[in-house]
C-alpha cells in the first residue's frame, strides 16, 4: 500500500502532470475571460460552463488524490494549502448567496504560482523579504510626512486644491511619486506663480521615487539570489551524498571481491 501511494505521489508531482494541470489553469482562465463577452457567452456559454467544470473536476480530484498519496505531509506544506484552499473555493456553490464565489474563480489562475517553479521563487522571494520591505516603507512614510509638511507649509495657501491639508499634501506627494502628470497637471502650474517650485519637486522625486524604488528592487533582486544560491548548495549538496553513497557502495564491492580473492589464494595454496 505504502508502494502505491508512492507511486502515485511521484507521478502527481512528475513533471509532465504537473505540465498538464498548467495547461489546465490556463485553458480555464482563458474560458472566464471569455465568459465577461455577453457576445460569446449568448453562442458558447454552454460549452464554457461544461469545460468549467470538467477542469474543476479534473482540480479536486487532483488534491484528493495528493492527500491519499502524501497524507498528513500534504498539509505540511504550505504551498499546498495554498493549493486547497484556491481548490476549495472555487468548488463552492456559485448560486444565490453564494454567487459571488462565480467571479472569483479566477482566483484559480493564481494556481500557477504554484506550479510554475520560477513564479514559485519570485513569490518565495517577496516574502521572505517582507520583514527588509517594512523597513523601506517606514523609511517611505518618514520621507512623505517631511515633505507633506513642508509642501503644506510653503504652498497650502496658494494651491489648497493639492496642499491645503496634510491628507490632500500625502494624497498629491504619492501622485508625484508615480510620476502621474506631475509635471504637467501639479508642477509646472504652481511654477508659474512659484518660480522656484521645483526645488522642492526634483528633491522629493529623486528621493521617494528613483532611491526607494531601486533599494526594493535590490532587496528583492539580493533575496532571490540568496533562494538561487541555496537551492544550488542544495543540489551539490544532494550529488555529494549520492557519489559518497556510490563510493561507499563500491568499497563494500571491492572488500567483498578482496575477501573472495583471498579465499581463492588460501584455497590453491592448500
Amino acid at each position: 500500500m505504502a508502494n502505491h501511494r508512492e507511486k502515485l505521489g511521484a507521478f502527481l508531482e512528475s513533471t509532465k502532470f504537473q505540465h498538464f494541470i498548467v495547461s489546465l489553469i490556463v485553458l480555464n482562465s482563458i474560458t472566464i475571460g471569455m465568459e465577461t463577452s455577453k457576445s460569446w457567452m449568448n453562442s458558447y456559454g454552454a460549452i464554457f460552463e461544461q469545460v468549467d467544470e470538467i477542469i474543476l473536476g479534473i482540480f479536486v480530484l487532483e488534491v484528493v488524490l495528493k492527500i491519499y498519496a502524501f497524507g498528513f505531509r500534504f498539509f505540511k506544506s504550505a504551498w499546498n494549502i495554498f493549493d486547497f484552499l484556491i481548490v476549495a473555493i472555487a468548488a463552492i456553490p456559485a448560486a444565490g448567496a453564494f454567487s459571488v464565489f462565480r467571479t472569483i474563480r479566477i482566483l484559480r489562475t493564481l494556481r500557477l504560482i504554484k506550479n510554475v517553479p520560477k513564479l514559485r521563487v519570485i513569490i518565495e522571494a517577496l516574502i521572505k523579504s517582507i520583514p527588509s520591505i517594512g523597513w523601506i516603507m517606514v523609511l517611505l512614510v518618514t520621507v512623505f510626512y517631511i515633505f507633506a509638511v513642508l509642501a503644506t507649509n510653503l504652498y497650502g495657501n496658494d494651491f489648497p486644491q493639492w496642499f491645503g491639508s496634510m491628507g490632500a499634501s500625502m494624497f498629491t506627494l504619492f501622485q508625484i511619486m508615480t510620476l502621474e502628470s506631475w509635471s504637467s497637471g501639479i508642477a509646472r502650474p504652481m511654477m508659474k506663480v512659484i518660480p522656484h517650485a521645483y526645488l522642492f519637486f526634483i528633491p522629493f522625486i529623486l528621493i521617494a521615487t528613483y532611491t526607494t524604488l531601486n533599494i526594493f528592487i535590490a532587496i528583492v533582486v539580493n533575496t532571490m539570489n540568496e533562494l538561487h544560491m541555496q537551492d544550488v548548495k542544495d543540489e551539490e549538496e544532494i550529488k555529494a551524498e549520492i557519489i559518497l553513497a556510490e563510493h561507499r557502495k563500491s568499497q563494500v564491492q571491492i572488500e567483498a571481491l578482496s575477501r573472495k580473492v583471498d579465499e581463492l589464494i588460501k584455497k590453491l595454496n592448500k
